[in-house]
């Protein structure tokens, strides 16, 4: 039977060839047997009578031995190498073998209500729920994760990535018009008044700035004075204009209806208005926007955050004490935790289990079942006779020798019965 040497079998296959081989050894030992019966009752049946009854058993047992030897040898070769028709089966009609199978898969198998029957019955949320809550599994499921991200991060070229974001940030940041939205936004928050915050800010700070850098007005206006001016006024001067700087930051942090407040809020309105409908103030925002997006710093800095981005997460994902890969761990056992409490929850997830897997199945059941079909196709036809009669060889061979104890008595009783009702012959 075998043309595949045994080193290239499996352990299991190994066993089920030496299984195969002993019970073809005792199936041809019950065919020998039966014909040594047969020629020592058929030498001796003159002198002991009894033997025709012995030797028409054997020869029942030889005639089913051997029709039975035909019929499982030739679902697998020819008998004796000859010619003869319908024989060696499954050589010759694997293909025809394989897409039946196919067929009995997909009919049988991968039907939707075969496929919702079985889900409906199996609690799988629940179930996947107890498995995910316990941390192990969680940091297993976690680390599965983490390989797989890793892999996909690796996998990714970095010129790639760049182009796309770049595509991404032309597409959505650089094409649109920036200057009716930004008008919109602006005039709903002086509208709202909530810029009025930013404005404290930005008057506070001013002020810290000018008390703790009272020198930066040393000259300031001073070193632009003629110069006949004596050098005490150039310290009266400097020290006014200061003093006059804090005094004028203190009136606008004192007072909200401040001159000065009012002149930003007219500003900001006016920026509002001309963003949404003044086109030339649109077009140098569009202008500005444009330099800052094609300048090569800012192209720079993108690929610079990719990589900081790329190699950080590589680090956290290969790093299992990461706080990354803890919070997935424990997201995980949340998730497992809800799953194996939340009844509502389990119900929507099983629903969409079985939503999802009678989706897949009624439009790629073919799809799947032609696996079967295009496999049995590719295999060779005597490696597929050995494989199968590896896996079923051993169980024919016991038709066989059924075949042989079942010929040997149907034998005695049709020559029993013969003789029962024709005397004498």
């Amino acid at each position: 039977m075998a043309r595949t040497p045994m080193a290239q079998l499996s352990p299991a296959d190994q066993e089920r060839l030496r299984a195969l081989r002993r019970m073809k050894a005792v199936a041809l030992g019950a065919l020998v047997f039966m014909a040594v019966v047969f020629v020592l009752a058929f030498a001796f049946q003159e002198r002991m009578g009894w033997l025709a009854y012995v030797r028409a058993a054997a020869e029942g047992g030889m005639v089913g031995a051997l029709a039975d030897w035909f019929a499982v040898t030739a679902l697998f070769r020819r008998p004796l190498g000859l010619p003869i028709p319908h024989t060696a089966i499954i050589p010759s009609r694997k293909d025809e073998i394989g897409r039946t199978l196919g067929e009995f898969v997909e009919t049988n198998f991968l039907a939707a209500d075969v496929v919702r029957t079985k889900l409906a019955s199996t609690a799988i949320a629940r179930r996947a729920g107890e498995w995910l809550r316990e941390r192990p599994h969680a940091e297993r499921i976690g680390a599965e994760g983490a390989t797989i991200a890793t892999a996909v991060l690796n996998a990714l070229s970095d010129d790639d990535v760049r182009d796309l974001i770049a595509d991404l940030a032309r597409e959505h940041l650089v094409a649109p018009e920036w200057g009716p939205p930004a008008g919109t936004w602006l005039e709903k928050i002086i509208e709202a008044e909530a810029h009025h915050g930013a404005v404290d800010l930005a008057v506070e700070s001013i002020g810290r700035w000018l008390e703790a850098n009272a020198e930066s007005f040393t000259g300031l206006v001073s070193r632009r004075l003629p110069g006949w001016v004596p050098k005490l006024a150039h310290r009266f001067v400097d020290d006014t204009v200061y003093n006059e700087a804090i005094k004028f930051i203190h009136a606008v942090q004192a007072d909200p209806r401040h001159p000065a407040r009012i002149a930003i809020d007219g500003y900001l309105s006016r920026l509002a208005d001309n963003l949404q409908h003044d086109p030339a103030t649109r077009e140098k925002l569009e202008n500005a926007k444009a330099s800052l997006f094609d300048s090569p710093r800012v192209g720079a800095l993108a690929a610079e955050a990719w990589n900081t981005a790329k190699n950080g997460l590589l680090t956290a994902l290969a790093d299992p004490e990461s706080a990354l890969r803890r919070r997935a761990a424990s997201a995980l056992q949340e998730v497992g935790e809800r799953l194996t409490t939340d009844a509502a929850l389990q119900h929507r997830v099983d629903t969409w289990v079985s939503d999802a897997a009678v989706f897949l199945v009624d439009r790629y059941r073919h799809d799947i079942a032609s696996i079967i079909t295009d496999t049995v196709e590719r295999w060779d036809p005597a490696e597929t006779t050995e494989k199968i009669e590896l896996m079923v060889g051993r169980d024919l061979q016991y038709i066989r020798l059924n075949g042989t104890f079942v010929g040997a008595l149907a034998g005695l009783a049709i020559f029993t019965i013969a003789h029962a009702l024709i005397p004498g012959v």
